[in-house]
């Protein structure tokens, strides 16, 4: 003890890579066993409800440049409201004109420049379960009668320069008129939306053709379903839109969550043990070195105790003890603002902290280990050092 405590401030600054390892350690755990138990509440119930089938027309036998029909049959919609457990689904794409202009006037001014065209049925729209800020949305009559109507989101109508509906204000696609019903704010699904303008896929086909057969105009059928249905609807849909061809279609269900928890916890874990694993090699790099150094500078001493009569592993122990009450007292340090961090982040957060006491009540027995491991080169120089030679060099 006299000898740790000769020198504090370098037995402190020795302790310090020992303290921030174990304390990443306990941290790490900690959290991540906090983070994991919030995941089941912080997983998107959007996404647990949100199924996708994308169609993949062939193109062969077309002409050059053209698109072909889309894959999903004209009632896919009910189709797929067929399915126990879907609440609302339809089909929708992007509008596959790359330089479509949207304007306010028919003149065909810049303001909807940056705006996106979507192609949308009545059922696909109810699956974006939009926020309505005014007008109507579409409707089963607008997409049987191919009326040239327009749902705006809110940024797409400020843009246009649409303020209010009851004069039945158009907006304009390429110089064709169209009538804004309504105004959404907010989408639950189709964040792509929220800056375009909605149109009925009725429509769309007469004046703009099939979609496309890129990756961002296909074809996608947007499903929602009730909570916990995702997985049973995403096995039928296929077989449920074209019983003939379920093979053409890719769905996409929404990720397990508990796979998904796995996933994240092992990635977590794996990250910041490494981590803290770095910053024990650089504890225990500090303590060796400090230890070593302390080696050198107390050879009088080693050559005093030696000529007294005190054995090689007497010397040996006495180093060794000093690096393993460093790496201890690290250990104890680093376990505590460890655990803290964890209650602190819980508490900011208002999570349920989770502490394993399997991860945290050994935690200073590997600063233990990390100073008894770090400690035994010093010590065994020390240990073999010539008291003859040690005392004519003191």
């Amino acid at each position: 003890m006299s000898g740790t405590l000769q020198r504090p401030g370098r037995s402190a600054l020795t302790m310090l890579g020992t303290v921030l390892g174990i304390g990443a350690f306990v941290a790490v755990l900690g959290l991540t066993a906090t983070a994991s138990g919030q995941i089941g509440e912080q997983f998107s119930l959007t996404k647990a409800t949100t199924v996708t089938v994308s169609d993949h027309p062939s193109t062969e036998g077309l002409a050059p440049g053209a698109n072909p029909p889309t894959g999903f049959p004209e009632d896919a919609d009910t189709r797929a409201g067929r399915i126990n457990g879907v609440a609302a689904a339809g089909v929708w794409w992007r509008v596959p004109k790359a330089d479509v202009r949207i304007s306010a006037t028919p003149t065909g001014d810049s303001a909807g420049q940056g705006l996106s065209l979507l192609a949308a049925t009545p059922g696909a729209v109810a699956a974006m379960q939009p926020t309505l800020a005014a007008g109507t949305t579409l409707d089963a009559f607008a997409q049987r009668e191919r009326l040239p109507v327009a749902l705006l989101s809110s940024a797409a109508a400020k843009r246009l320069g649409v303020n209010r509906l009851d004069a039945q204000p158009a907006v304009f696609v390429d110089g064709l008129p169209f009538t804004v019903i309504g105004v959404y704010s907010e989408v639950q699904r189709l964040p792509d939306s929220l800056l375009g303008i909605v149109i009925p896929t009725s429509t769309a086909l007469d004046r703009f053709g099939n979609p496309g057969t890129g990756k961002d105009q296909e074809a996608q059928l947007l499903v929602a379903t009730r909570m916990g249905a995702a997985p049973v609807v995403a096995r039928q849909l296929a077989v449920a839109l074209r019983p003939d061809a379920p093979e053409r279609f890719t769905v996409v269900p929404p990720p397990d969550p508990h796979s998904l928890q796995d996933k994240v916890t092992s990635d977590l874990t794996g990250l910041f043990l490494a981590l803290a694993g770095i910053c024990l090699v650089v504890g225990a790099v500090g303590i060796a070195n400090t230890t070593l150094v302390a080696v050198l500078e107390r050879t009088q001493e080693i050559g005093l105790r030696r000529s007294l009569g005190a054995r090689t592993w007497h010397i040996a122990g006495q180093f060794l003890t000093e690096s393993t009450v460093l790496g201890t007292l690290g250990g104890l340090i680093g376990t505590g603002i460890g655990v803290l961090v964890v209650l602190g982040t819980a508490a900011a957060r208002d999570w349920t902290a989770v502490l394993q006491p399997a991860a945290t009540l050994p935690a200073p027995l590997i600063g233990t280990v990390v100073g008894l491991l770090a400690g035994l080169y010093p010590a065994l120089r020390a240990a073999r050092t010539d008291p003859l030679k040690a005392l004519r060099t003191a």
